[in-house]
């Protein structure tokens, strides 16, 4: 599941779920720190280990930091901003036809793969089919400048992924 801090503001039960992410800089403090994952990472990769996290950028929370940002988000005909499909009422649906946007995601992906930062292995890319196919390859080409061996494995069955190389597909959850 994703790592990051969860949003309350429309959440599903008590806890809420973990794919309504409130900010993508943060870590959950349910999980530790930041200290402790950067930790755990070390760790992994001394034992010839690779940690992945699982990356949700098709939406975000409602009460995501993102929402400074409107025009980052999927708008109906009264500008009113949306859920990325009518029965996910607990997430903001991202627009990605927004340039900024793009630049903003892949900057994030770049600083949790950042040997100076975290050091990342790569992705597990939660609903990749709802996120461009033109985004994945941009972020592809941009991330492997960071790690040239990342691992992008995404949650789809879309085969335009693997068309240039993107993204690994898998379907279904785990």
């Amino acid at each position: 599941m994703p790592i990051h801090p969860v949003g309350k503001e429309k959440s599903k039960g008590t806890l809420g779920s973990p794919y309504a992410v409130k900010d993508y800089y943060a870590i959950n403090p349910d999980y530790g720190t930041e200290e402790d994952f950067k930790r755990l990472i070390t760790e992994a990769h001394k034992r010839g280990m690779k940690v992945i996290i699982d990356i949700v950028i098709n939406h975000t929370a409602w009460d995501s930091v993102l929402m400074q940002h409107p025009e980052f988000y999927k708008h109906d005909a009264n500008g009113k901003i949306t859920p990325p499909v009518a029965d996910w009422a607990d997430v903001a649906g991202l627009n990605y036809n927004n340039p900024e946007l793009c630049k903003y995601m892949i900057e994030m992906l770049k600083h949790w793969i950042d040997p100076k930062e975290f050091d990342l292995d790569g992705f597990r890319c939660d609903v990749a089919s709802g996120v461009p196919t033109s985004f994945w390859e941009e972020a592809r080409v941009e991330l492997t400048k960071t790690k040239p061996d990342i691992m992008m494995l995404a949650e789809a069955s879309k085969p335009d992924l693997l068309v240039k190389g993107s993204i690994s597909i898998t379907t279904g959850r785990y």
